[in-house]
Order: C-alpha cells, then structure tokens, then sequence
C-alpha cells in the first residue's frame, strides 16, 4: 500500500511524498548564549524524534537511513514563535516545544525552542518558509 493512503487511513494530513528532515527553531529574542542555545536545540531535536517515532515509525526509519537531515532556523520574537506553533498545530505536523526549567539563563517555563518532524520536508516548508538560518 502506497506510503500516503496508510497516513490517511490513519486520519493524518500529509503530501506523503518527497524528503524527510527534522527542523529545529530557536528563539534569538531571548538572547540565550551560545551553548545555551545548542543545548536547547538538543532537547528539541530529541524530544520531537521521540514523539514522532510513535506516531510515524516508517518515516523515522527512513530518515535514519538516509543520513538524518536537520536544519536550524531563528526565530526572532515571542509573537513569531506563537504563530509557528499554531500554524503547526492547523496542519498537523508532529512538533514539540522545549520548556526550560529556568536554571540559568531564561525564566522557568519559558519556550526556547521548537522540534519539528523529522517529517515530510514539504509540509515543513509551507509552515518554515519565511524563517531564516540559524
């Protein structure tokens, strides 16, 4: 059975076709250092693979075997990154949010990061597009 009919059957929104990647987004208005912010780009990347390798088993098999691709975007306002989340949340791609336990640089709870996928780059690109490099 074609990849995109069993993602539908199982009520998923989703091109099915077309590279896989992971994207991490990270806040540059909190003005983490550099450390601070690798380490919180780890927990997204981590945390969101973990989520979608339960929802999506084939496509994080597939990204594993075929070298694993990340990019890391910036983000430059609490605003922008509400909006991320909720065009996220409308189409349905698996993406998590880090909360920081506020032991160093950050308040507690604030959201430093998102992981998003690994998932079809496409879907991703219609959410990221407008996004910069890290």
């Amino acid at each position: 059975m074609p990849r995109f009919i069993r993602y539908a059957e199982r009520g998923r929104i989703t091109s099915g076709a077309g590279d896989i990647k992971q994207v991490i987004i990270l806040r540059k208005d909190l003005n983490m250092g550099v450390g601070k912010m690798v380490a919180q780009g780890a927990h997204a990347s981590l945390m969101s693979f973990l989520y979608v390798k339960t929802q999506y088993p084939d496509i994080t098999n597939e990204w594993l075997s075929k070298g694993e691709t990340k990019i890391v975007l910036k983000i430059n306002s609490e605003e922008e990154f509400e909006s991320i989340k909720s065009a996220l949340k409308i189409s349905k791609i698996p993406y998590k949010v880090v909360k920081d336990a506020g032991q160093t640089q950050v308040p507690p709870g604030s959201e430093t990061a998102i992981g998003i996928g690994p998932y079809y780059s496409d879907d991703i690109d219609n959410v990221t597009k407008k996004l910069k490099l890290l």
